[in-house]
This record gives structure tokens, C-alpha cells and sequence, in this order.
């Protein structure tokens, strides 16, 4: 538990307080790979909730796909089962805000596992999906043959930011994720430790993702790269 102590003593990058009550679930999100291309609002406020405000930089709207593995999934009281608790990930998300609490919303998630993706789907109500997903240390291939959706990519790593910029914050210091469900909003409140980013860059890469009328491009605007973060994570919360 002394990580679980280091992890919730360490709040002074939040941007607002620590959740009130016990965290519900440990996760890691392991070996991080992100791409933001800025969007026009315009195109984006049709697939966002009309109770988010969709978030800017300097006025400018932005989608990720974020690659990354999560592993050691658990309850709070419950150890980790490693065929459903670890797999790889790829969601697209965009960046809003609710009551003043900057986070995230999930436009689209796909998962490696059959059943950890089921499992995954029921308990948070988030859109999980199964796809094909394989990766080595620096590459990512993913394949979805139900929306068509693929992301082959390899990158090369440089060197760690000592002083991230603002919109690396921006981007990545988000500490709570909205759900729509049954025209109901909700929140998941999470937590770690600050994400220590380093440069990447793109040696290939083949991307087929939209979001409606959106097309993710095989340019980003930015890419970085995080060895990861250990998150703890909160019941949901119906707002009004």
C-alpha cells in the first residue's frame, strides 16, 4: 500500500481537490503513446454531450488517440487477474469541462480482449470495443473490423521535457472522465502522479479513425510519448 500512500499524497500538479471518499479501482496506464490534431469546434460539438462545454487552448479545440497498455486493473480490495486485468488500449477522446473540472470525454475506446473488453464495457459504461491490438516497445498496430477503424504506427523516443510546456499540461493533466448514459451525465474522479512526457516522433504511420464527420489524419500536431501513470479512480457521480 506504501505506492497507493505516495500516490495520494502527491496532489500539488491537480488543478482542483482530491475526490471526497475511498478510490474504488487501482489501474495502470502503461507505455503511452499520444497524438492530438487540432478540430474545428464546429465539427466537434455534434458528438459531445450539450451539458460539456467542449475545452480550448488559446481557442482551439482538440482530439488524441491515446495507445497505450493497461495493466494490474483491480477493485480496491481485490488483486489484479491477469488475463482480464491487462491488455492494450486505443481511445480517441476530446478534452471538456463541467462545474469548472476539466477532463476528458471518450468519443471512442478499443480494447484488446474479448472478455476484458465486456467486462470493462458493463462495469463503467464506457463505449469499449474489441479490436486486434499488438505492440512492441515501438510500434502499435490496431484493427477494428466492425467500424473499419486501423492505427499502424512506429515512433522513435528523445528526450524527457524538464519544463513540459502549457499545452503538454493542457493535453495530459486531466483528472476526471464524463460519461453520457440514459440522458443522464456522469463523472469518474481520478488520480496520479504528475505524467512525465518525452519526445516522440513518427517513423510511419497508417490511420483510418473518424468521428462522424471528423477524419483523423496521418498528421498529427503533436505527439509525445509517457512511460506511464498509476491511477486510482472513484465511483461515478450523477451530476445535475
Amino acid at each position: 500500500m506504501t505506492h497507493i500512500r505516495e500516490i495520494l499524497s502527491s496532489t500539488t500538479h491537480r488543478p482542483y481537490l482530491l475526490p471526497k471518499g475511498n478510490w474504488w479501482y487501482y489501474q495502470e496506464w502503461n507505455h503511452a503513446l499520444f497524438l492530438h490534431w487540432q478540430v474545428p469546434y464546429e465539427l466537434l460539438r455534434p458528438y459531445v454531450p450539450a451539458k460539456l462545454q467542449i475545452d480550448r487552448f488559446k481557442g482551439q479545440c482538440y482530439i488524441s488517440l491515446v495507445a497505450f497498455t493497461m495493466e494490474h486493473i483491480r477493485p480496491r480490495y481485490l488483486p489484479a487477474i491477469k488475463f482480464i486485468s491487462e491488455f492494450h488500449e486505443v481511445n480517441i477522446r476530446t478534452y471538456v469541462t463541467n462545474q469548472e473540472k476539466q477532463g476528458v470525454y471518450f468519443l471512442s475506446i478499443e480494447a484488446e480482449k474479448f472478455l476484458s473488453t465486456h467486462i470493462a464495457k458493463s462495469l463503467s459504461g464506457l463505449p469499449y470495443q474489441k479490436a486486434t491490438i499488438k505492440r512492441t516497445a515501438q510500434e502499435y498496430h490496431c484493427s477494428n473490423k466492425e467500424t473499419g477503424n486501423y492505427f499502424d504506427c512506429s515512433f522513435e523516443l528523445g528526450k524527457e521535457f524538464q519544463d513540459k510546456p502549457l499545452l503538454h499540461q493542457w493535453l495530459t493533466e486531466r483528472y476526471c472522465l464524463y460519461l453520457e448514459g440514459g440522458n443522464k451525465l456522469y463523472r469518474y474522479d481520478i488520480h496520479h502522479k504528475e505524467w512525465i512526457l518525452k519526445e516522440a516522433s513518427i517513423k510511419s504511420v497508417a490511420l483510418n479513425y473518424s468521428v462522424g464527420n471528423i477524419r483523423l489524419t496521418e498528421t498529427p500536431d503533436l505527439v509525445h510519448y509517457s512511460e506511464g501513470v498509476k491511477v486510482l479512480s472513484w465511483k461515478k457521480q450523477e451530476l445535475v
